[in-house]
C-alpha cells in the first residue's frame, strides 16, 4: 500500500532534523576534544610524548617556554653569570648577521662578548617548535652531562618566548672544514679586543697538525661510545669539528646525537646524517643508528683530513673517469700510492711513508662495507697510539 505523500514528507523532514543534528553535535564534542588537548598541550609545554621519549629529560625551569608565558635561562658552568636573554640580545648586536660564525644542522651560531667580558659562541636554534625542540634537547641531554677536551663544553642555555639559545666555549681557529677546503665564511674572522673583525690568513694545515686533530676526534668518540649510557653522534664530518688557538679538535654540534642503551643502537624513523659521511647501512634503509655508524663517518673523516679531498664531491681518477673519495682511496691502496693520496699542500720531503700507510689503513678498516666488521673507537685509539713517528 502506497504512503500517504504528505505523511511521507513530514517523516523525512523528521530524519532530515535527526541527521543534521547529530552531525552538529559530533562537529561540537570534537572541537571541545580538541581545545581541551591544545590546552593539555600548551599546560606541558612540551610535545605529547612519543613512543621511546617517556624518559627525556627536561631542563629545570622549562615548562611552558614554548608558549612564550615567562623567559628562564640557566648555566651548566658555575663560571659563568647567569645570562638573560637582554643580555644575550646586546651581546650579539641584536643577533647581528656581521656575527654569525657558523651555521650548525639547525641554527645560526654568533660570536658573542659577555659583560663579564667572556667571548662565547651562541646558537640560536631555528624557531620550528619540534625541530628547535628536539635539538635543544638533544644537546642538553649530551653536552649538559659530559666533559672531555676534544668535545665543545656548553656553558648554559637561554630561554624566551619560542626562542631558544646554547651557549658555549668559544673556539678560536672556527671548523675543520675552513682549513681543509678554504670554505668562506664569516667564522674566517677574527675579533679583536674592541669588537672589530680582521681577515684572518690560513695557511694548510701540516701533517701533524692533522693528525692531531684525527687523534682527537678519534678519542672524543672514543670517550663518548665508553659511557655506562653511550652517546652516538650520528653527524661526524669536518664542519662539526672545531678548532681552537691550538689546533685541538672538539667536536661540536649534537643535534642528532642521542643517549642509547640495550645493545647500543637507536632505532630511527629515518636516516640521519651528511651525505658522503653516511655509512651504507643507513643509505640502504636501516632504522638502527649505531656506533659502527659513528666510526664508519670518522674513517671517511680521516681520509678526507690526510687527502684533502671532500668526501661528497666526485673528482677525477687517474683513469680520468670521476670518482668518489672513498672508492679512490681504496684504489690507490691496491697500486701501494699512499704518499701520492697525501693532500698536494703537504711537503711530501717530511713524510714517513710507513706513518703514512698506517694512517690511511685505519681509516680503510673504519669504512669497511659491513658494520660488524669496522673496529670499536676504542680500537681505533689503541691502533692510532701504536703509531710511531
Amino acid at each position: 500500500m502506497d504512503m500517504d505523500p504528505k505523511l511521507q514528507a513530514t517523516l523525512a523532514a523528521i530524519l532530515s532534523f535527526f541527521v543534521v543534528s547529530s552531525i552538529l553535535a559530533t562537529i561540537i564534542i570534537l572541537c571541545k576534544d580538541s581545545k581541551r588537548g591544545n590546552r593539555q598541550s600548551h599546560s606541558r609545554g612540551i610535545p605529547q610524548s612519543r613512543p621511546g621519549s617517556r624518559n627525556r629529560t627536561v631542563p629545570t625551569n622549562y615548562n611552558n617556554n614554548l608558549n612564550g608565558n615567562f623567559e628562564s635561562s640557566a648555566c651548566f658552568d658555575p663560571t659563568l653569570t647567569r645570562i638573560a636573554m637582554a643580555e644575550l640580545m646586546a651581546a650579539t648586536q641584536n643577533f647581528s648577521p656581521d656575527l654569525i660564525v657558523g651555521d650548525g644542522s639547525f641554527g645560526y651560531v654568533y660570536k658573542a662578548k659577555l659583560p663579564s667580558g667572556k667571548v662565547v659562541a651562541v646558537k640560536k636554534l631555528a624557531a620550528d617548535a619540534f625541530q628547535g625542540f628536539r635539538e635543544f634537547l638533544a644537546e642538553m641531554e649530551t653536552l649538559g652531562k659530559i666533559h672531555h677536551p676534544n668535545i665543545v663544553k656548553i656553558l648554559g642555555y637561554c630561554s624566551s618566548g619560542s626562542d631558544r639559545m646554547l651557549i658555549y666555549d668559544f673556539l678560536e681557529k672556527g671548523s675543520l672544514d675552513e682549513w681543509l677546503h678554504g670554505t668562506s665564511s664569516s667564522s674566517s674572522d677574527y675579533f679583536d679586543d674592541a669588537g672589530s673583525a680582521s681577515s684572518s690568513l690560513r695557511l694548510p694545515l701540516s701533517w701533524d697538525t692533522r693528525t692531531k686533530v684525527v687523534r682527537g676526534v678519534a678519542n672524543g668518540l672514543c670517550y663518548m661510545h665508553s659511557l655506562e649510557v653511550p652517546i652516538i653522534h650520528r653527524d661526524i664530518k669536518a664542519s662539526n669539528v672545531l678548532l681552537d688557538a691550538n689546533f685541538e679538535a672538539h667536536i661540536a654540534d649534537f643535534g642528532l646525537a642521542r643517549r642509547v642503551e640495550g645493545a647500543h643502537s637507536h632505532v630511527s624513523t629515518q636516516a640521519a646524517g651528511t651525505m658522503g659521511y653516511m655509512p651504507p647501512e643507513y643509505m640502504s634503509g636501516a632504522v638502527m643508528a649505531t656506533m659502527q655508524g659513528d666510526v664508519y663517518s670518522f674513517g671517511v673523516l680521516m681520509m678526507e683530513i690526510l687527502s684533502g679531498r671532500r668526501p661528497s664531491f666526485p673528482f677525477l681518477g687517474v683513469d680520468g673517469k670521476e670518482i668518489r673519495l672513498i672508492e679512490w682511496v681504496n684504489q690507490m691502496m691496491e697500486k701501494n700510492n699512499y704518499i701520492e693520496m697525501v693532500d698536494a699542500n703537504i711537503l711530501k720531503d717530511d713524510l714517513n711513508e710507513t706513518v703514512v700507510v698506517e694512517y690511511f689503513k685505519i681509516a680503510s678498516m673504519c669504512v669497511t662495507e659491513s658494520s660488524k666488521h669496522r673496529p670499536s673507537m676504542k680500537e681505533v685509539v689503541d691502533l692510532l697510539d701504536g703509531i710511531t713517528k
